[in-house]
């Protein structure tokens, strides 16, 4: 039954994002011929608005065909007043723009569901403290709960470490011990550490971690915008770094997942509760998003790309380099895709 929900999810994202695309074109006045939710063999249609709705075979993603926009056959243009082609290149980039965006704004609302829930937040309870650090030394002990940093109240760790990471000079806390608050003094030192990537860092700490204790937050509704809008942020920037740490290496090819891993991740999401398949489906949509505005032809980047250039140069690249870069776009897509494949395939049977 997880799977079934997985898959669900899934296509629910792939329509969004597809959805996004269709709203700018029907706006802009473009003909839109087919919205479809997969790929290859079509299963089921339907006529509605003068679109042929349809779910496909293969359900690796989706598509909108426009009049006059092809990424099968990059020639197939078309100089008809509702053609893709037909409209200024400012126009094209916004129906482009539509997709990734609509899946922004979707991992918004899952975020907002999340924090209308009640989301969980790691307490700013030590748990472990390095001998001889700031915090050993300054007389910190196991159990402590901070309250404050220098008057800034605190009340996840993310919030602590944040705080501590990002100052200068000596730290006062506000400390409960036991129900007895006290005020310590210390000074970070410059420590060696590796962040989320595995890479060597520097970086101010105390020498301190979470004892792993959990609470609930309550938030306002400001808050609850305020958190939506920060995940929503802080995932995109996240895969957007973990993208260009991919392409430069320090992330190895082994890491990379396909629709395999998507749709596990989201069954056992399915399985810890709403809670956990809300925040994997912000996590999805905002991966989809991100990953479609990258500059690679046959992506929604790579063509807004080229409608960039045509902006500058005040001419549109010739169709034989947007064929040829298409066809490129396509055999590294593919290359992309049998890797995760690969490497799903390889994890299951570990």
């Amino acid at each position: 039954m997880s799977w079934l929900v997985a898959l669900l999810v899934l296509s629910a994202l792939i329509f969004f994002h597809e959805l996004g695309h269709y709203s700018a074109a029907r706006f802009f006045g473009v003909y839109v011929e087919v919205f479809s939710i997969g790929f290859g063999k079509k299963l089921f249609s339907f006529q509605w608005i003068g679109t042929q709705w349809q779910i496909s075979a293969i359900p690796l993603g989706g598509y909108v065909k426009m009049k006059g926009q092809d990424d099968s056959d990059p020639t197939a243009i078309s100089s008809d007043n509702d053609s893709y082609t037909a409209k200024k290149p400012w126009q094209r980039i916004i129906i482009l723009l539509a997709g990734p965006l609509a899946n922004f704004a979707l991992a918004w609302v899952f975020f907002y569901a999340i924090a209308l829930g009640g989301p969980q937040a790691l307490s700013p309870v030590i748990g472990k403290i390095v001998p001889e650090s700031p915090a050993h030394q300054a007389g910190l002990q196991n159990g402590d709960k901070i309250l404050s940093i220098n008057g800034k109240s605190i009340t996840a760790w993310d919030e602590l470490s944040e705080s501590i990471k990002t100052s200068q000079g000596t730290l006062t806390l506000t400390v409960d011990r036991n129900g007895t608050q006290s005020f310590i003094s210390l000074t970070p030192r410059i420590s060696e550490t590796t962040n989320l990537f595995k890479e060597k860092i520097q970086q101010r700490m105390v020498g301190i971690a979470p004892a792993g204790i959990t609470h609930t937050l309550d938030l306002s509704f400001s808050e609850t915008i305020t958190y939506a809008s920060k995940q929503t942020y802080e995932t995109s920037f996240l895969i957007f770094q973990s993208v260009q740490k991919l392409l430069t290496g320090v992330v190895p090819a082994k890491e990379v997942g396909g629709v395999v891993s998507i749709v596990q991740i989201t069954a056992d999401a399915t399985a810890y509760g709403w809670m956990s398949l809300l925040f994997f489906s912000a996590l999805i949509s905002v991966n989809l998003g991100v990953l479609n505005l990258l500059p690679i032809p046959a992506l929604d980047g790579g063509h807004i790309m080229f409608n960039l250039y045509e902006m500058i140069r005040r001419k549109a690249p010739s169709e034989a380099v947007i064929t040829k870069l298409t066809i490129g776009g396509w055999v590294l897509l593919l290359g992309l895709m049998t890797l995760g494949l690969y490497n799903d395939i390889m994890r299951l049977i570990q």
